[in-house]
């Protein structure tokens, strides 16, 4: 399989981070206005032309906010691994701004870390195992010295001399680490003869060394460098070593020096094995070898030659073998006169490769200070990239977290066709079968999705939303429509949520809009995942590209030739440019608010969680019950103001208020619903802040809480008593009746509050408050609401005269048959409005159809005129 191509970073060429948040908002907000405008000349509703322009907004800085953030995202969770003591992670920076910059840095400071680490764990290795031969020998020979086993003769105490020189050189070598490390090494330059130095070199070598025999040939004979003299000293010391321990019996060290023009250089060979080909430059690392074990030393001795060299102003590199020779060639190159060289600060051990023969000695830097890899062999692993979270990630990732969801075609393809029916559908047509189809469609997409589906809450849910959903194609009322969509909204997000709170529930339907922004990264996967598909997109390319073809040239030959537009004009629809706008701008609407809700249902978030935390009840009783006792109080001189009224008749209100009845009782009937709804707040208030304790605490909160809600539920009776005394004087309106209905919904809420008071069970009760209004809109709709409101103003009519013709004009087409039915032919054509028939089964509805049959026979006034 072929590695996937890298995300598109559009503004990965700015090397500013100022610069690509000014393009960021400034783009993003000349796409909202571009697309503003066009709705808006196209003549697109606003409802319909925000979550658009909004989507347009979200898409745009998607687009352009693509890596912009996420090498920081990154490098936190980078550092988090690091902080366990994983170094192999890696961040991804493709920008040049400071971000990637930053990136970069961290990187290189993440191999550096991971190569140090890896260089303090073959340190402790290879000097556990240097230190632990010699300690053991000479802790055998002195238990054999204490046992009597060996007499302490001279060879005994040579024994114990060559461990003790070795361990002294493997401390030497580690300090020399040391000081270079600290910064501390600085060159004591003076008159140096060669020949001498190799001397010392060669006799020092020879000791406890292999037989092997050292040629050295120094040309001139006499030749004197300028150079720190300990320092060549270690130089010459360790390459003799080295190929004397690498040389077989009786082999041949090769020691040659010689002077050039301004510089001289430093060659051994041996007849050993040689260099493996591609370990030339880890020969010179800290602890590198070219052999699994080591070949014996250290692994210290030519990474402190390398860096002498370098402390010089020169270089040392692994040379090819001369002629038929296998061993070994290494070369250091100096300056006969070098400068003298400041101590090397620890800043500056900056990784750098080992010197090769090309290798200028200018452009290298000291090699002990690249942290080297382990002389151990090891199994090459590459450095790991981490899953850095997204933005959405970051804000929401703790009450929305996203796991198991790595590509979601389903959802995204299928939520493109839900939105490319109803923007074939849905434009130029009254609310319809075509409408109830796409939200069965909607629905059914989303529960499929939701792993909640078979819950008896979703199952619940889903058959109230479908009954509340046939209200499009059963009643032409546009604000029972509205109201149903909302209810269904409620119920949808409850369900695939989870919620059983009020706080929760409200979070759920906020969920909704907030997961197109959650959505996002999904989304970007998918989309990412899809344009890799090997036949999809070259598909819809050519599909594409040969729409675009067929309308250019059939528009051309169409409007250049009047028969062949006559022969094209059957095939082609006849779509406006506004008309196409707005198709166009249902298709995304519909499309992302259903795609929307499948990422909901996929993907929940944690909506319980949310709230103020647990209770904490006040620690004495009075605090809460003076409260609430104030309130009963108030209620109850209500009551007893109602009473008084009921008892002292129309005379009794009209000396103490100056109104009649009915200016009283509608007064105050937006007062007391306001009053209904403030007392479930103030119940549930309580209920959190009192002791709930059993016994005497919990006795008296029920019974307080109690009080109120009979109270409350008078109050309830007296509103609805209000409103029935103000319909009969001023008749019935639609509104009217919804306000009737909201306060006997209030008043049912109370009930229920009141059974959970005595089961001591709420848990429940928000769930139950849903269903119930959900069942009330389901029965107001069946009882046909404007239907209803015509028949009582007919009825009141027939009772009184009295009608208002131009209020029953205002009614849907629901009411149309009733009124037809119940009033004179004049006064009825005088209320009504003239009904279209559907245009097609897509826009077929159960009221217009009635009323569009209804009205057949019938002539409708043009005017108003004469009309009561």
């Amino acid at each position: 399989m072929s590695a996937a191509p890298p995300p598109t970073r559009p503004l990965d060429r700015v090397g500013s981070i100022k610069l690509k948040i000014g393009l960021l908002v400034g783009l993003s907000v000349l796409a909202t206005a571009l697309v503003g405008q066009i709705g808006a000349s196209a003549g697109v509703p606003v409802w319909l032309t925000l979550p658009v322009t909004a989507a347009a907004a979200l898409g745009v800085t998607q687009w352009l906010a693509q890596g912009m953030t996420a090498p920081l995202r990154e490098m936190t969770a980078a550092a988090a691994r690091m902080a366990t003591g994983d170094y192999s992670q890696r961040v991804t920076a493709t920008s040049t701004d400071e971000v990637g910059r930053l990136a970069r840095a961290f990187t290189t400071m993440a191999v550096d870390l991971a190569t140090a680490d890896q260089q303090r764990r073959a340190l402790v290795a290879t000097v556990s195992h240097e230190l632990r031969t010699p300690l053991a020998a000479q802790r055998v020979l002195l238990e054999n010295l204490v046992d009597g086993v060996v007499r302490p003769d001279d060879a005994a105490l040579a024994t114990a001399l060559a461990q003790s020189e070795r361990l002294s050189a493997l401390v030497g070598d580690l300090l020399d680490i040391a000081r270079v490390d600290g910064g501390a090494a600085s060159l004591d330059l003076g008159p140096v003869p060669v020949a001498e130095l190799l001397d010392q070199a060669v006799a020092e070598a020879a000791i406890g060394a292999r037989a092997v025999r050292f040629d050295v040939e120094v040309h001139p004979a006499d030749l004197v460098v300028s150079g720190d003299r300990a320092r060549l000293a270690q130089v010459a010391a360790n390459l003799l070593d080295n190929a004397a321990r690498h040389s077989p019996a009786d082999g041949t060290v090769w020691v040659r020096a010689a002077a050039g023009v301004d510089r001289w250089s430093l060659e051994v060979a041996d007849e050993g094995p040689g260099i493996p080909a591609g370990l030339e430059e880890h020969v010179f690392t800290r602890f590198g070898s070219a052999e699994a074990d080591g070949g014996g030393g250290t692994g210290l001795g030519l990474a402190i030659a390398s860096w002498v060299c370098e402390m010089h102003g020169g270089s040392i590199a692994a040379l090819p073998p001369e002629g038929a020779r296998t061993g070994a060639r290494i070369r250091a190159d100096l300056p006969l006169d070098p400068a003298p060289a400041a101590p090397v600060p620890p800043a500056a051990a900056a990784p750098a490769a080992a010197p090769t023969a090309a290798t200028s000695p200018a452009a290298t830097s000291p090699a002990l200070a690249r942290p080297a890899a382990s002389s151990a062999p090891s199994a090459p692993t590459s450095p790991a990239v981490p899953t850095s979270p997204s933005a959405t990630d970051s804000f929401l990732g703790d009450v929305w977290p996203e796991s198991g969801l790595s590509t979601a075609p389903t959802p995204v393809l299928a939520s493109l066709g839900i939105g490319a029916l109803a923007a074939a559908v849905l434009p130029n047509r009254e609310l319809g079968l075509g409408a109830f189809t796409v939200l069965l469609l909607a629905g059914a997409l989303v529960l499929a999705m939701s792993p909640r589906r078979a819950q008896p809450w979703t199952v619940l849910s889903a058959a109230l939303s479908v009954a509340l959903g046939s209200f499009v194609v059963l009643r032409d009322t546009g604000w029972l429509a509205v109201l149903a969509l909302l209810v269904v909204g409620a119920l949808v997000t409850t369900a695939l949520t989870g919620a059983h709170r009020v706080l929760a529930m409200v979070a759920g339907a906020l969920a909704w809009v907030l997961s197109a922004v959650r959505g996002l990264p999904l989304l970007s996967r998918t989309l990412t995942a899809l344009s890799r598909h090997r036949r999809l997109w070259p598909v819809l390319r050519t599909a594409a590209l040969s729409l675009l073809a067929l309308v250019v040239f059939g528009g051309l030959f169409a409007s250049g030739d009047p028969v062949f537009g006559s022969w094209v004009a059957p095939l082609v629809p006849d779509l406006a440019w506004d008309d196409l706008i707005l198709r166009t701008f249902v298709l995304v609407a519909v499309g992302g608010s259903v795609l929307a809700a499948c990422y909901l249902a996929l993907n929940p978030p944690r909506v319980e969680a949310l709230g103020p935390g647990r209770p904490r009840p006040v620690q004495r009783t009075w605090e809460w019950l003076v409260p609430v006792a104030l309130v009963i109080a108030v209620f109850a001189g209500f009551v007893v103001a109602q009473a008084s009224a009921m008892w002292g008749g129309h005379d009794y209100v009209r000396r103490v208020t100056g109104m009649t009845y009915s200016e009283y009782v509608h007064q105050g009937f937006g007062q007391l619903t306001v009053a209904t709804a403030l007392t479930l707040a103030t119940i549930a208030l309580t209920v959190r802040k009192a002791p709930q304790a059993p016994g005497r605490e919990r006795t008296l909160l029920r019974v307080a809480l109690g009080i109120l809600c009979a109270l409350t539920l008078v109050v309830v009776a007296s509103a609805l008593f209000r409103m029935s005394v103000y319909q009969e004087a001023f008749g019935f309106t639609v509104l009217r009746v919804l306000v009737d209905a909201f306060e006997l919904w209030l008043g049912l809420v109370v009930v229920l509050v009141v059974v959970a008071g005595i089961r001591w069970s709420g848990r429940w009760l928000p769930r139950a408050a849903l269903v119930s209004g959900a069942a009330f809109l389901i029965v107001i709709g069946a009882a046909n609401p404007d239907a209803w409101v015509a028949a009582q103003n007919i009825d009141r009519f027939e009772e009184t005269g009295k009608i208002d013709t131009a209020y029953l004009s205002t009614l849907s087409p629901d009411a149309t048959p009733t009124i037809l039915a119940g009033l004179p032919r004049d006064l009825a054509a005088c209320s009504l409005r003239p009904v279209d028939p559907p245009a097609d089964l897509l826009s077929w509805n159960l009221g217009r159809a009635r009323a569009a049959d209804a009205l057949e026979d019938v002539r409708l006034v043009g005017t108003r005129a004469g009309c009561p």
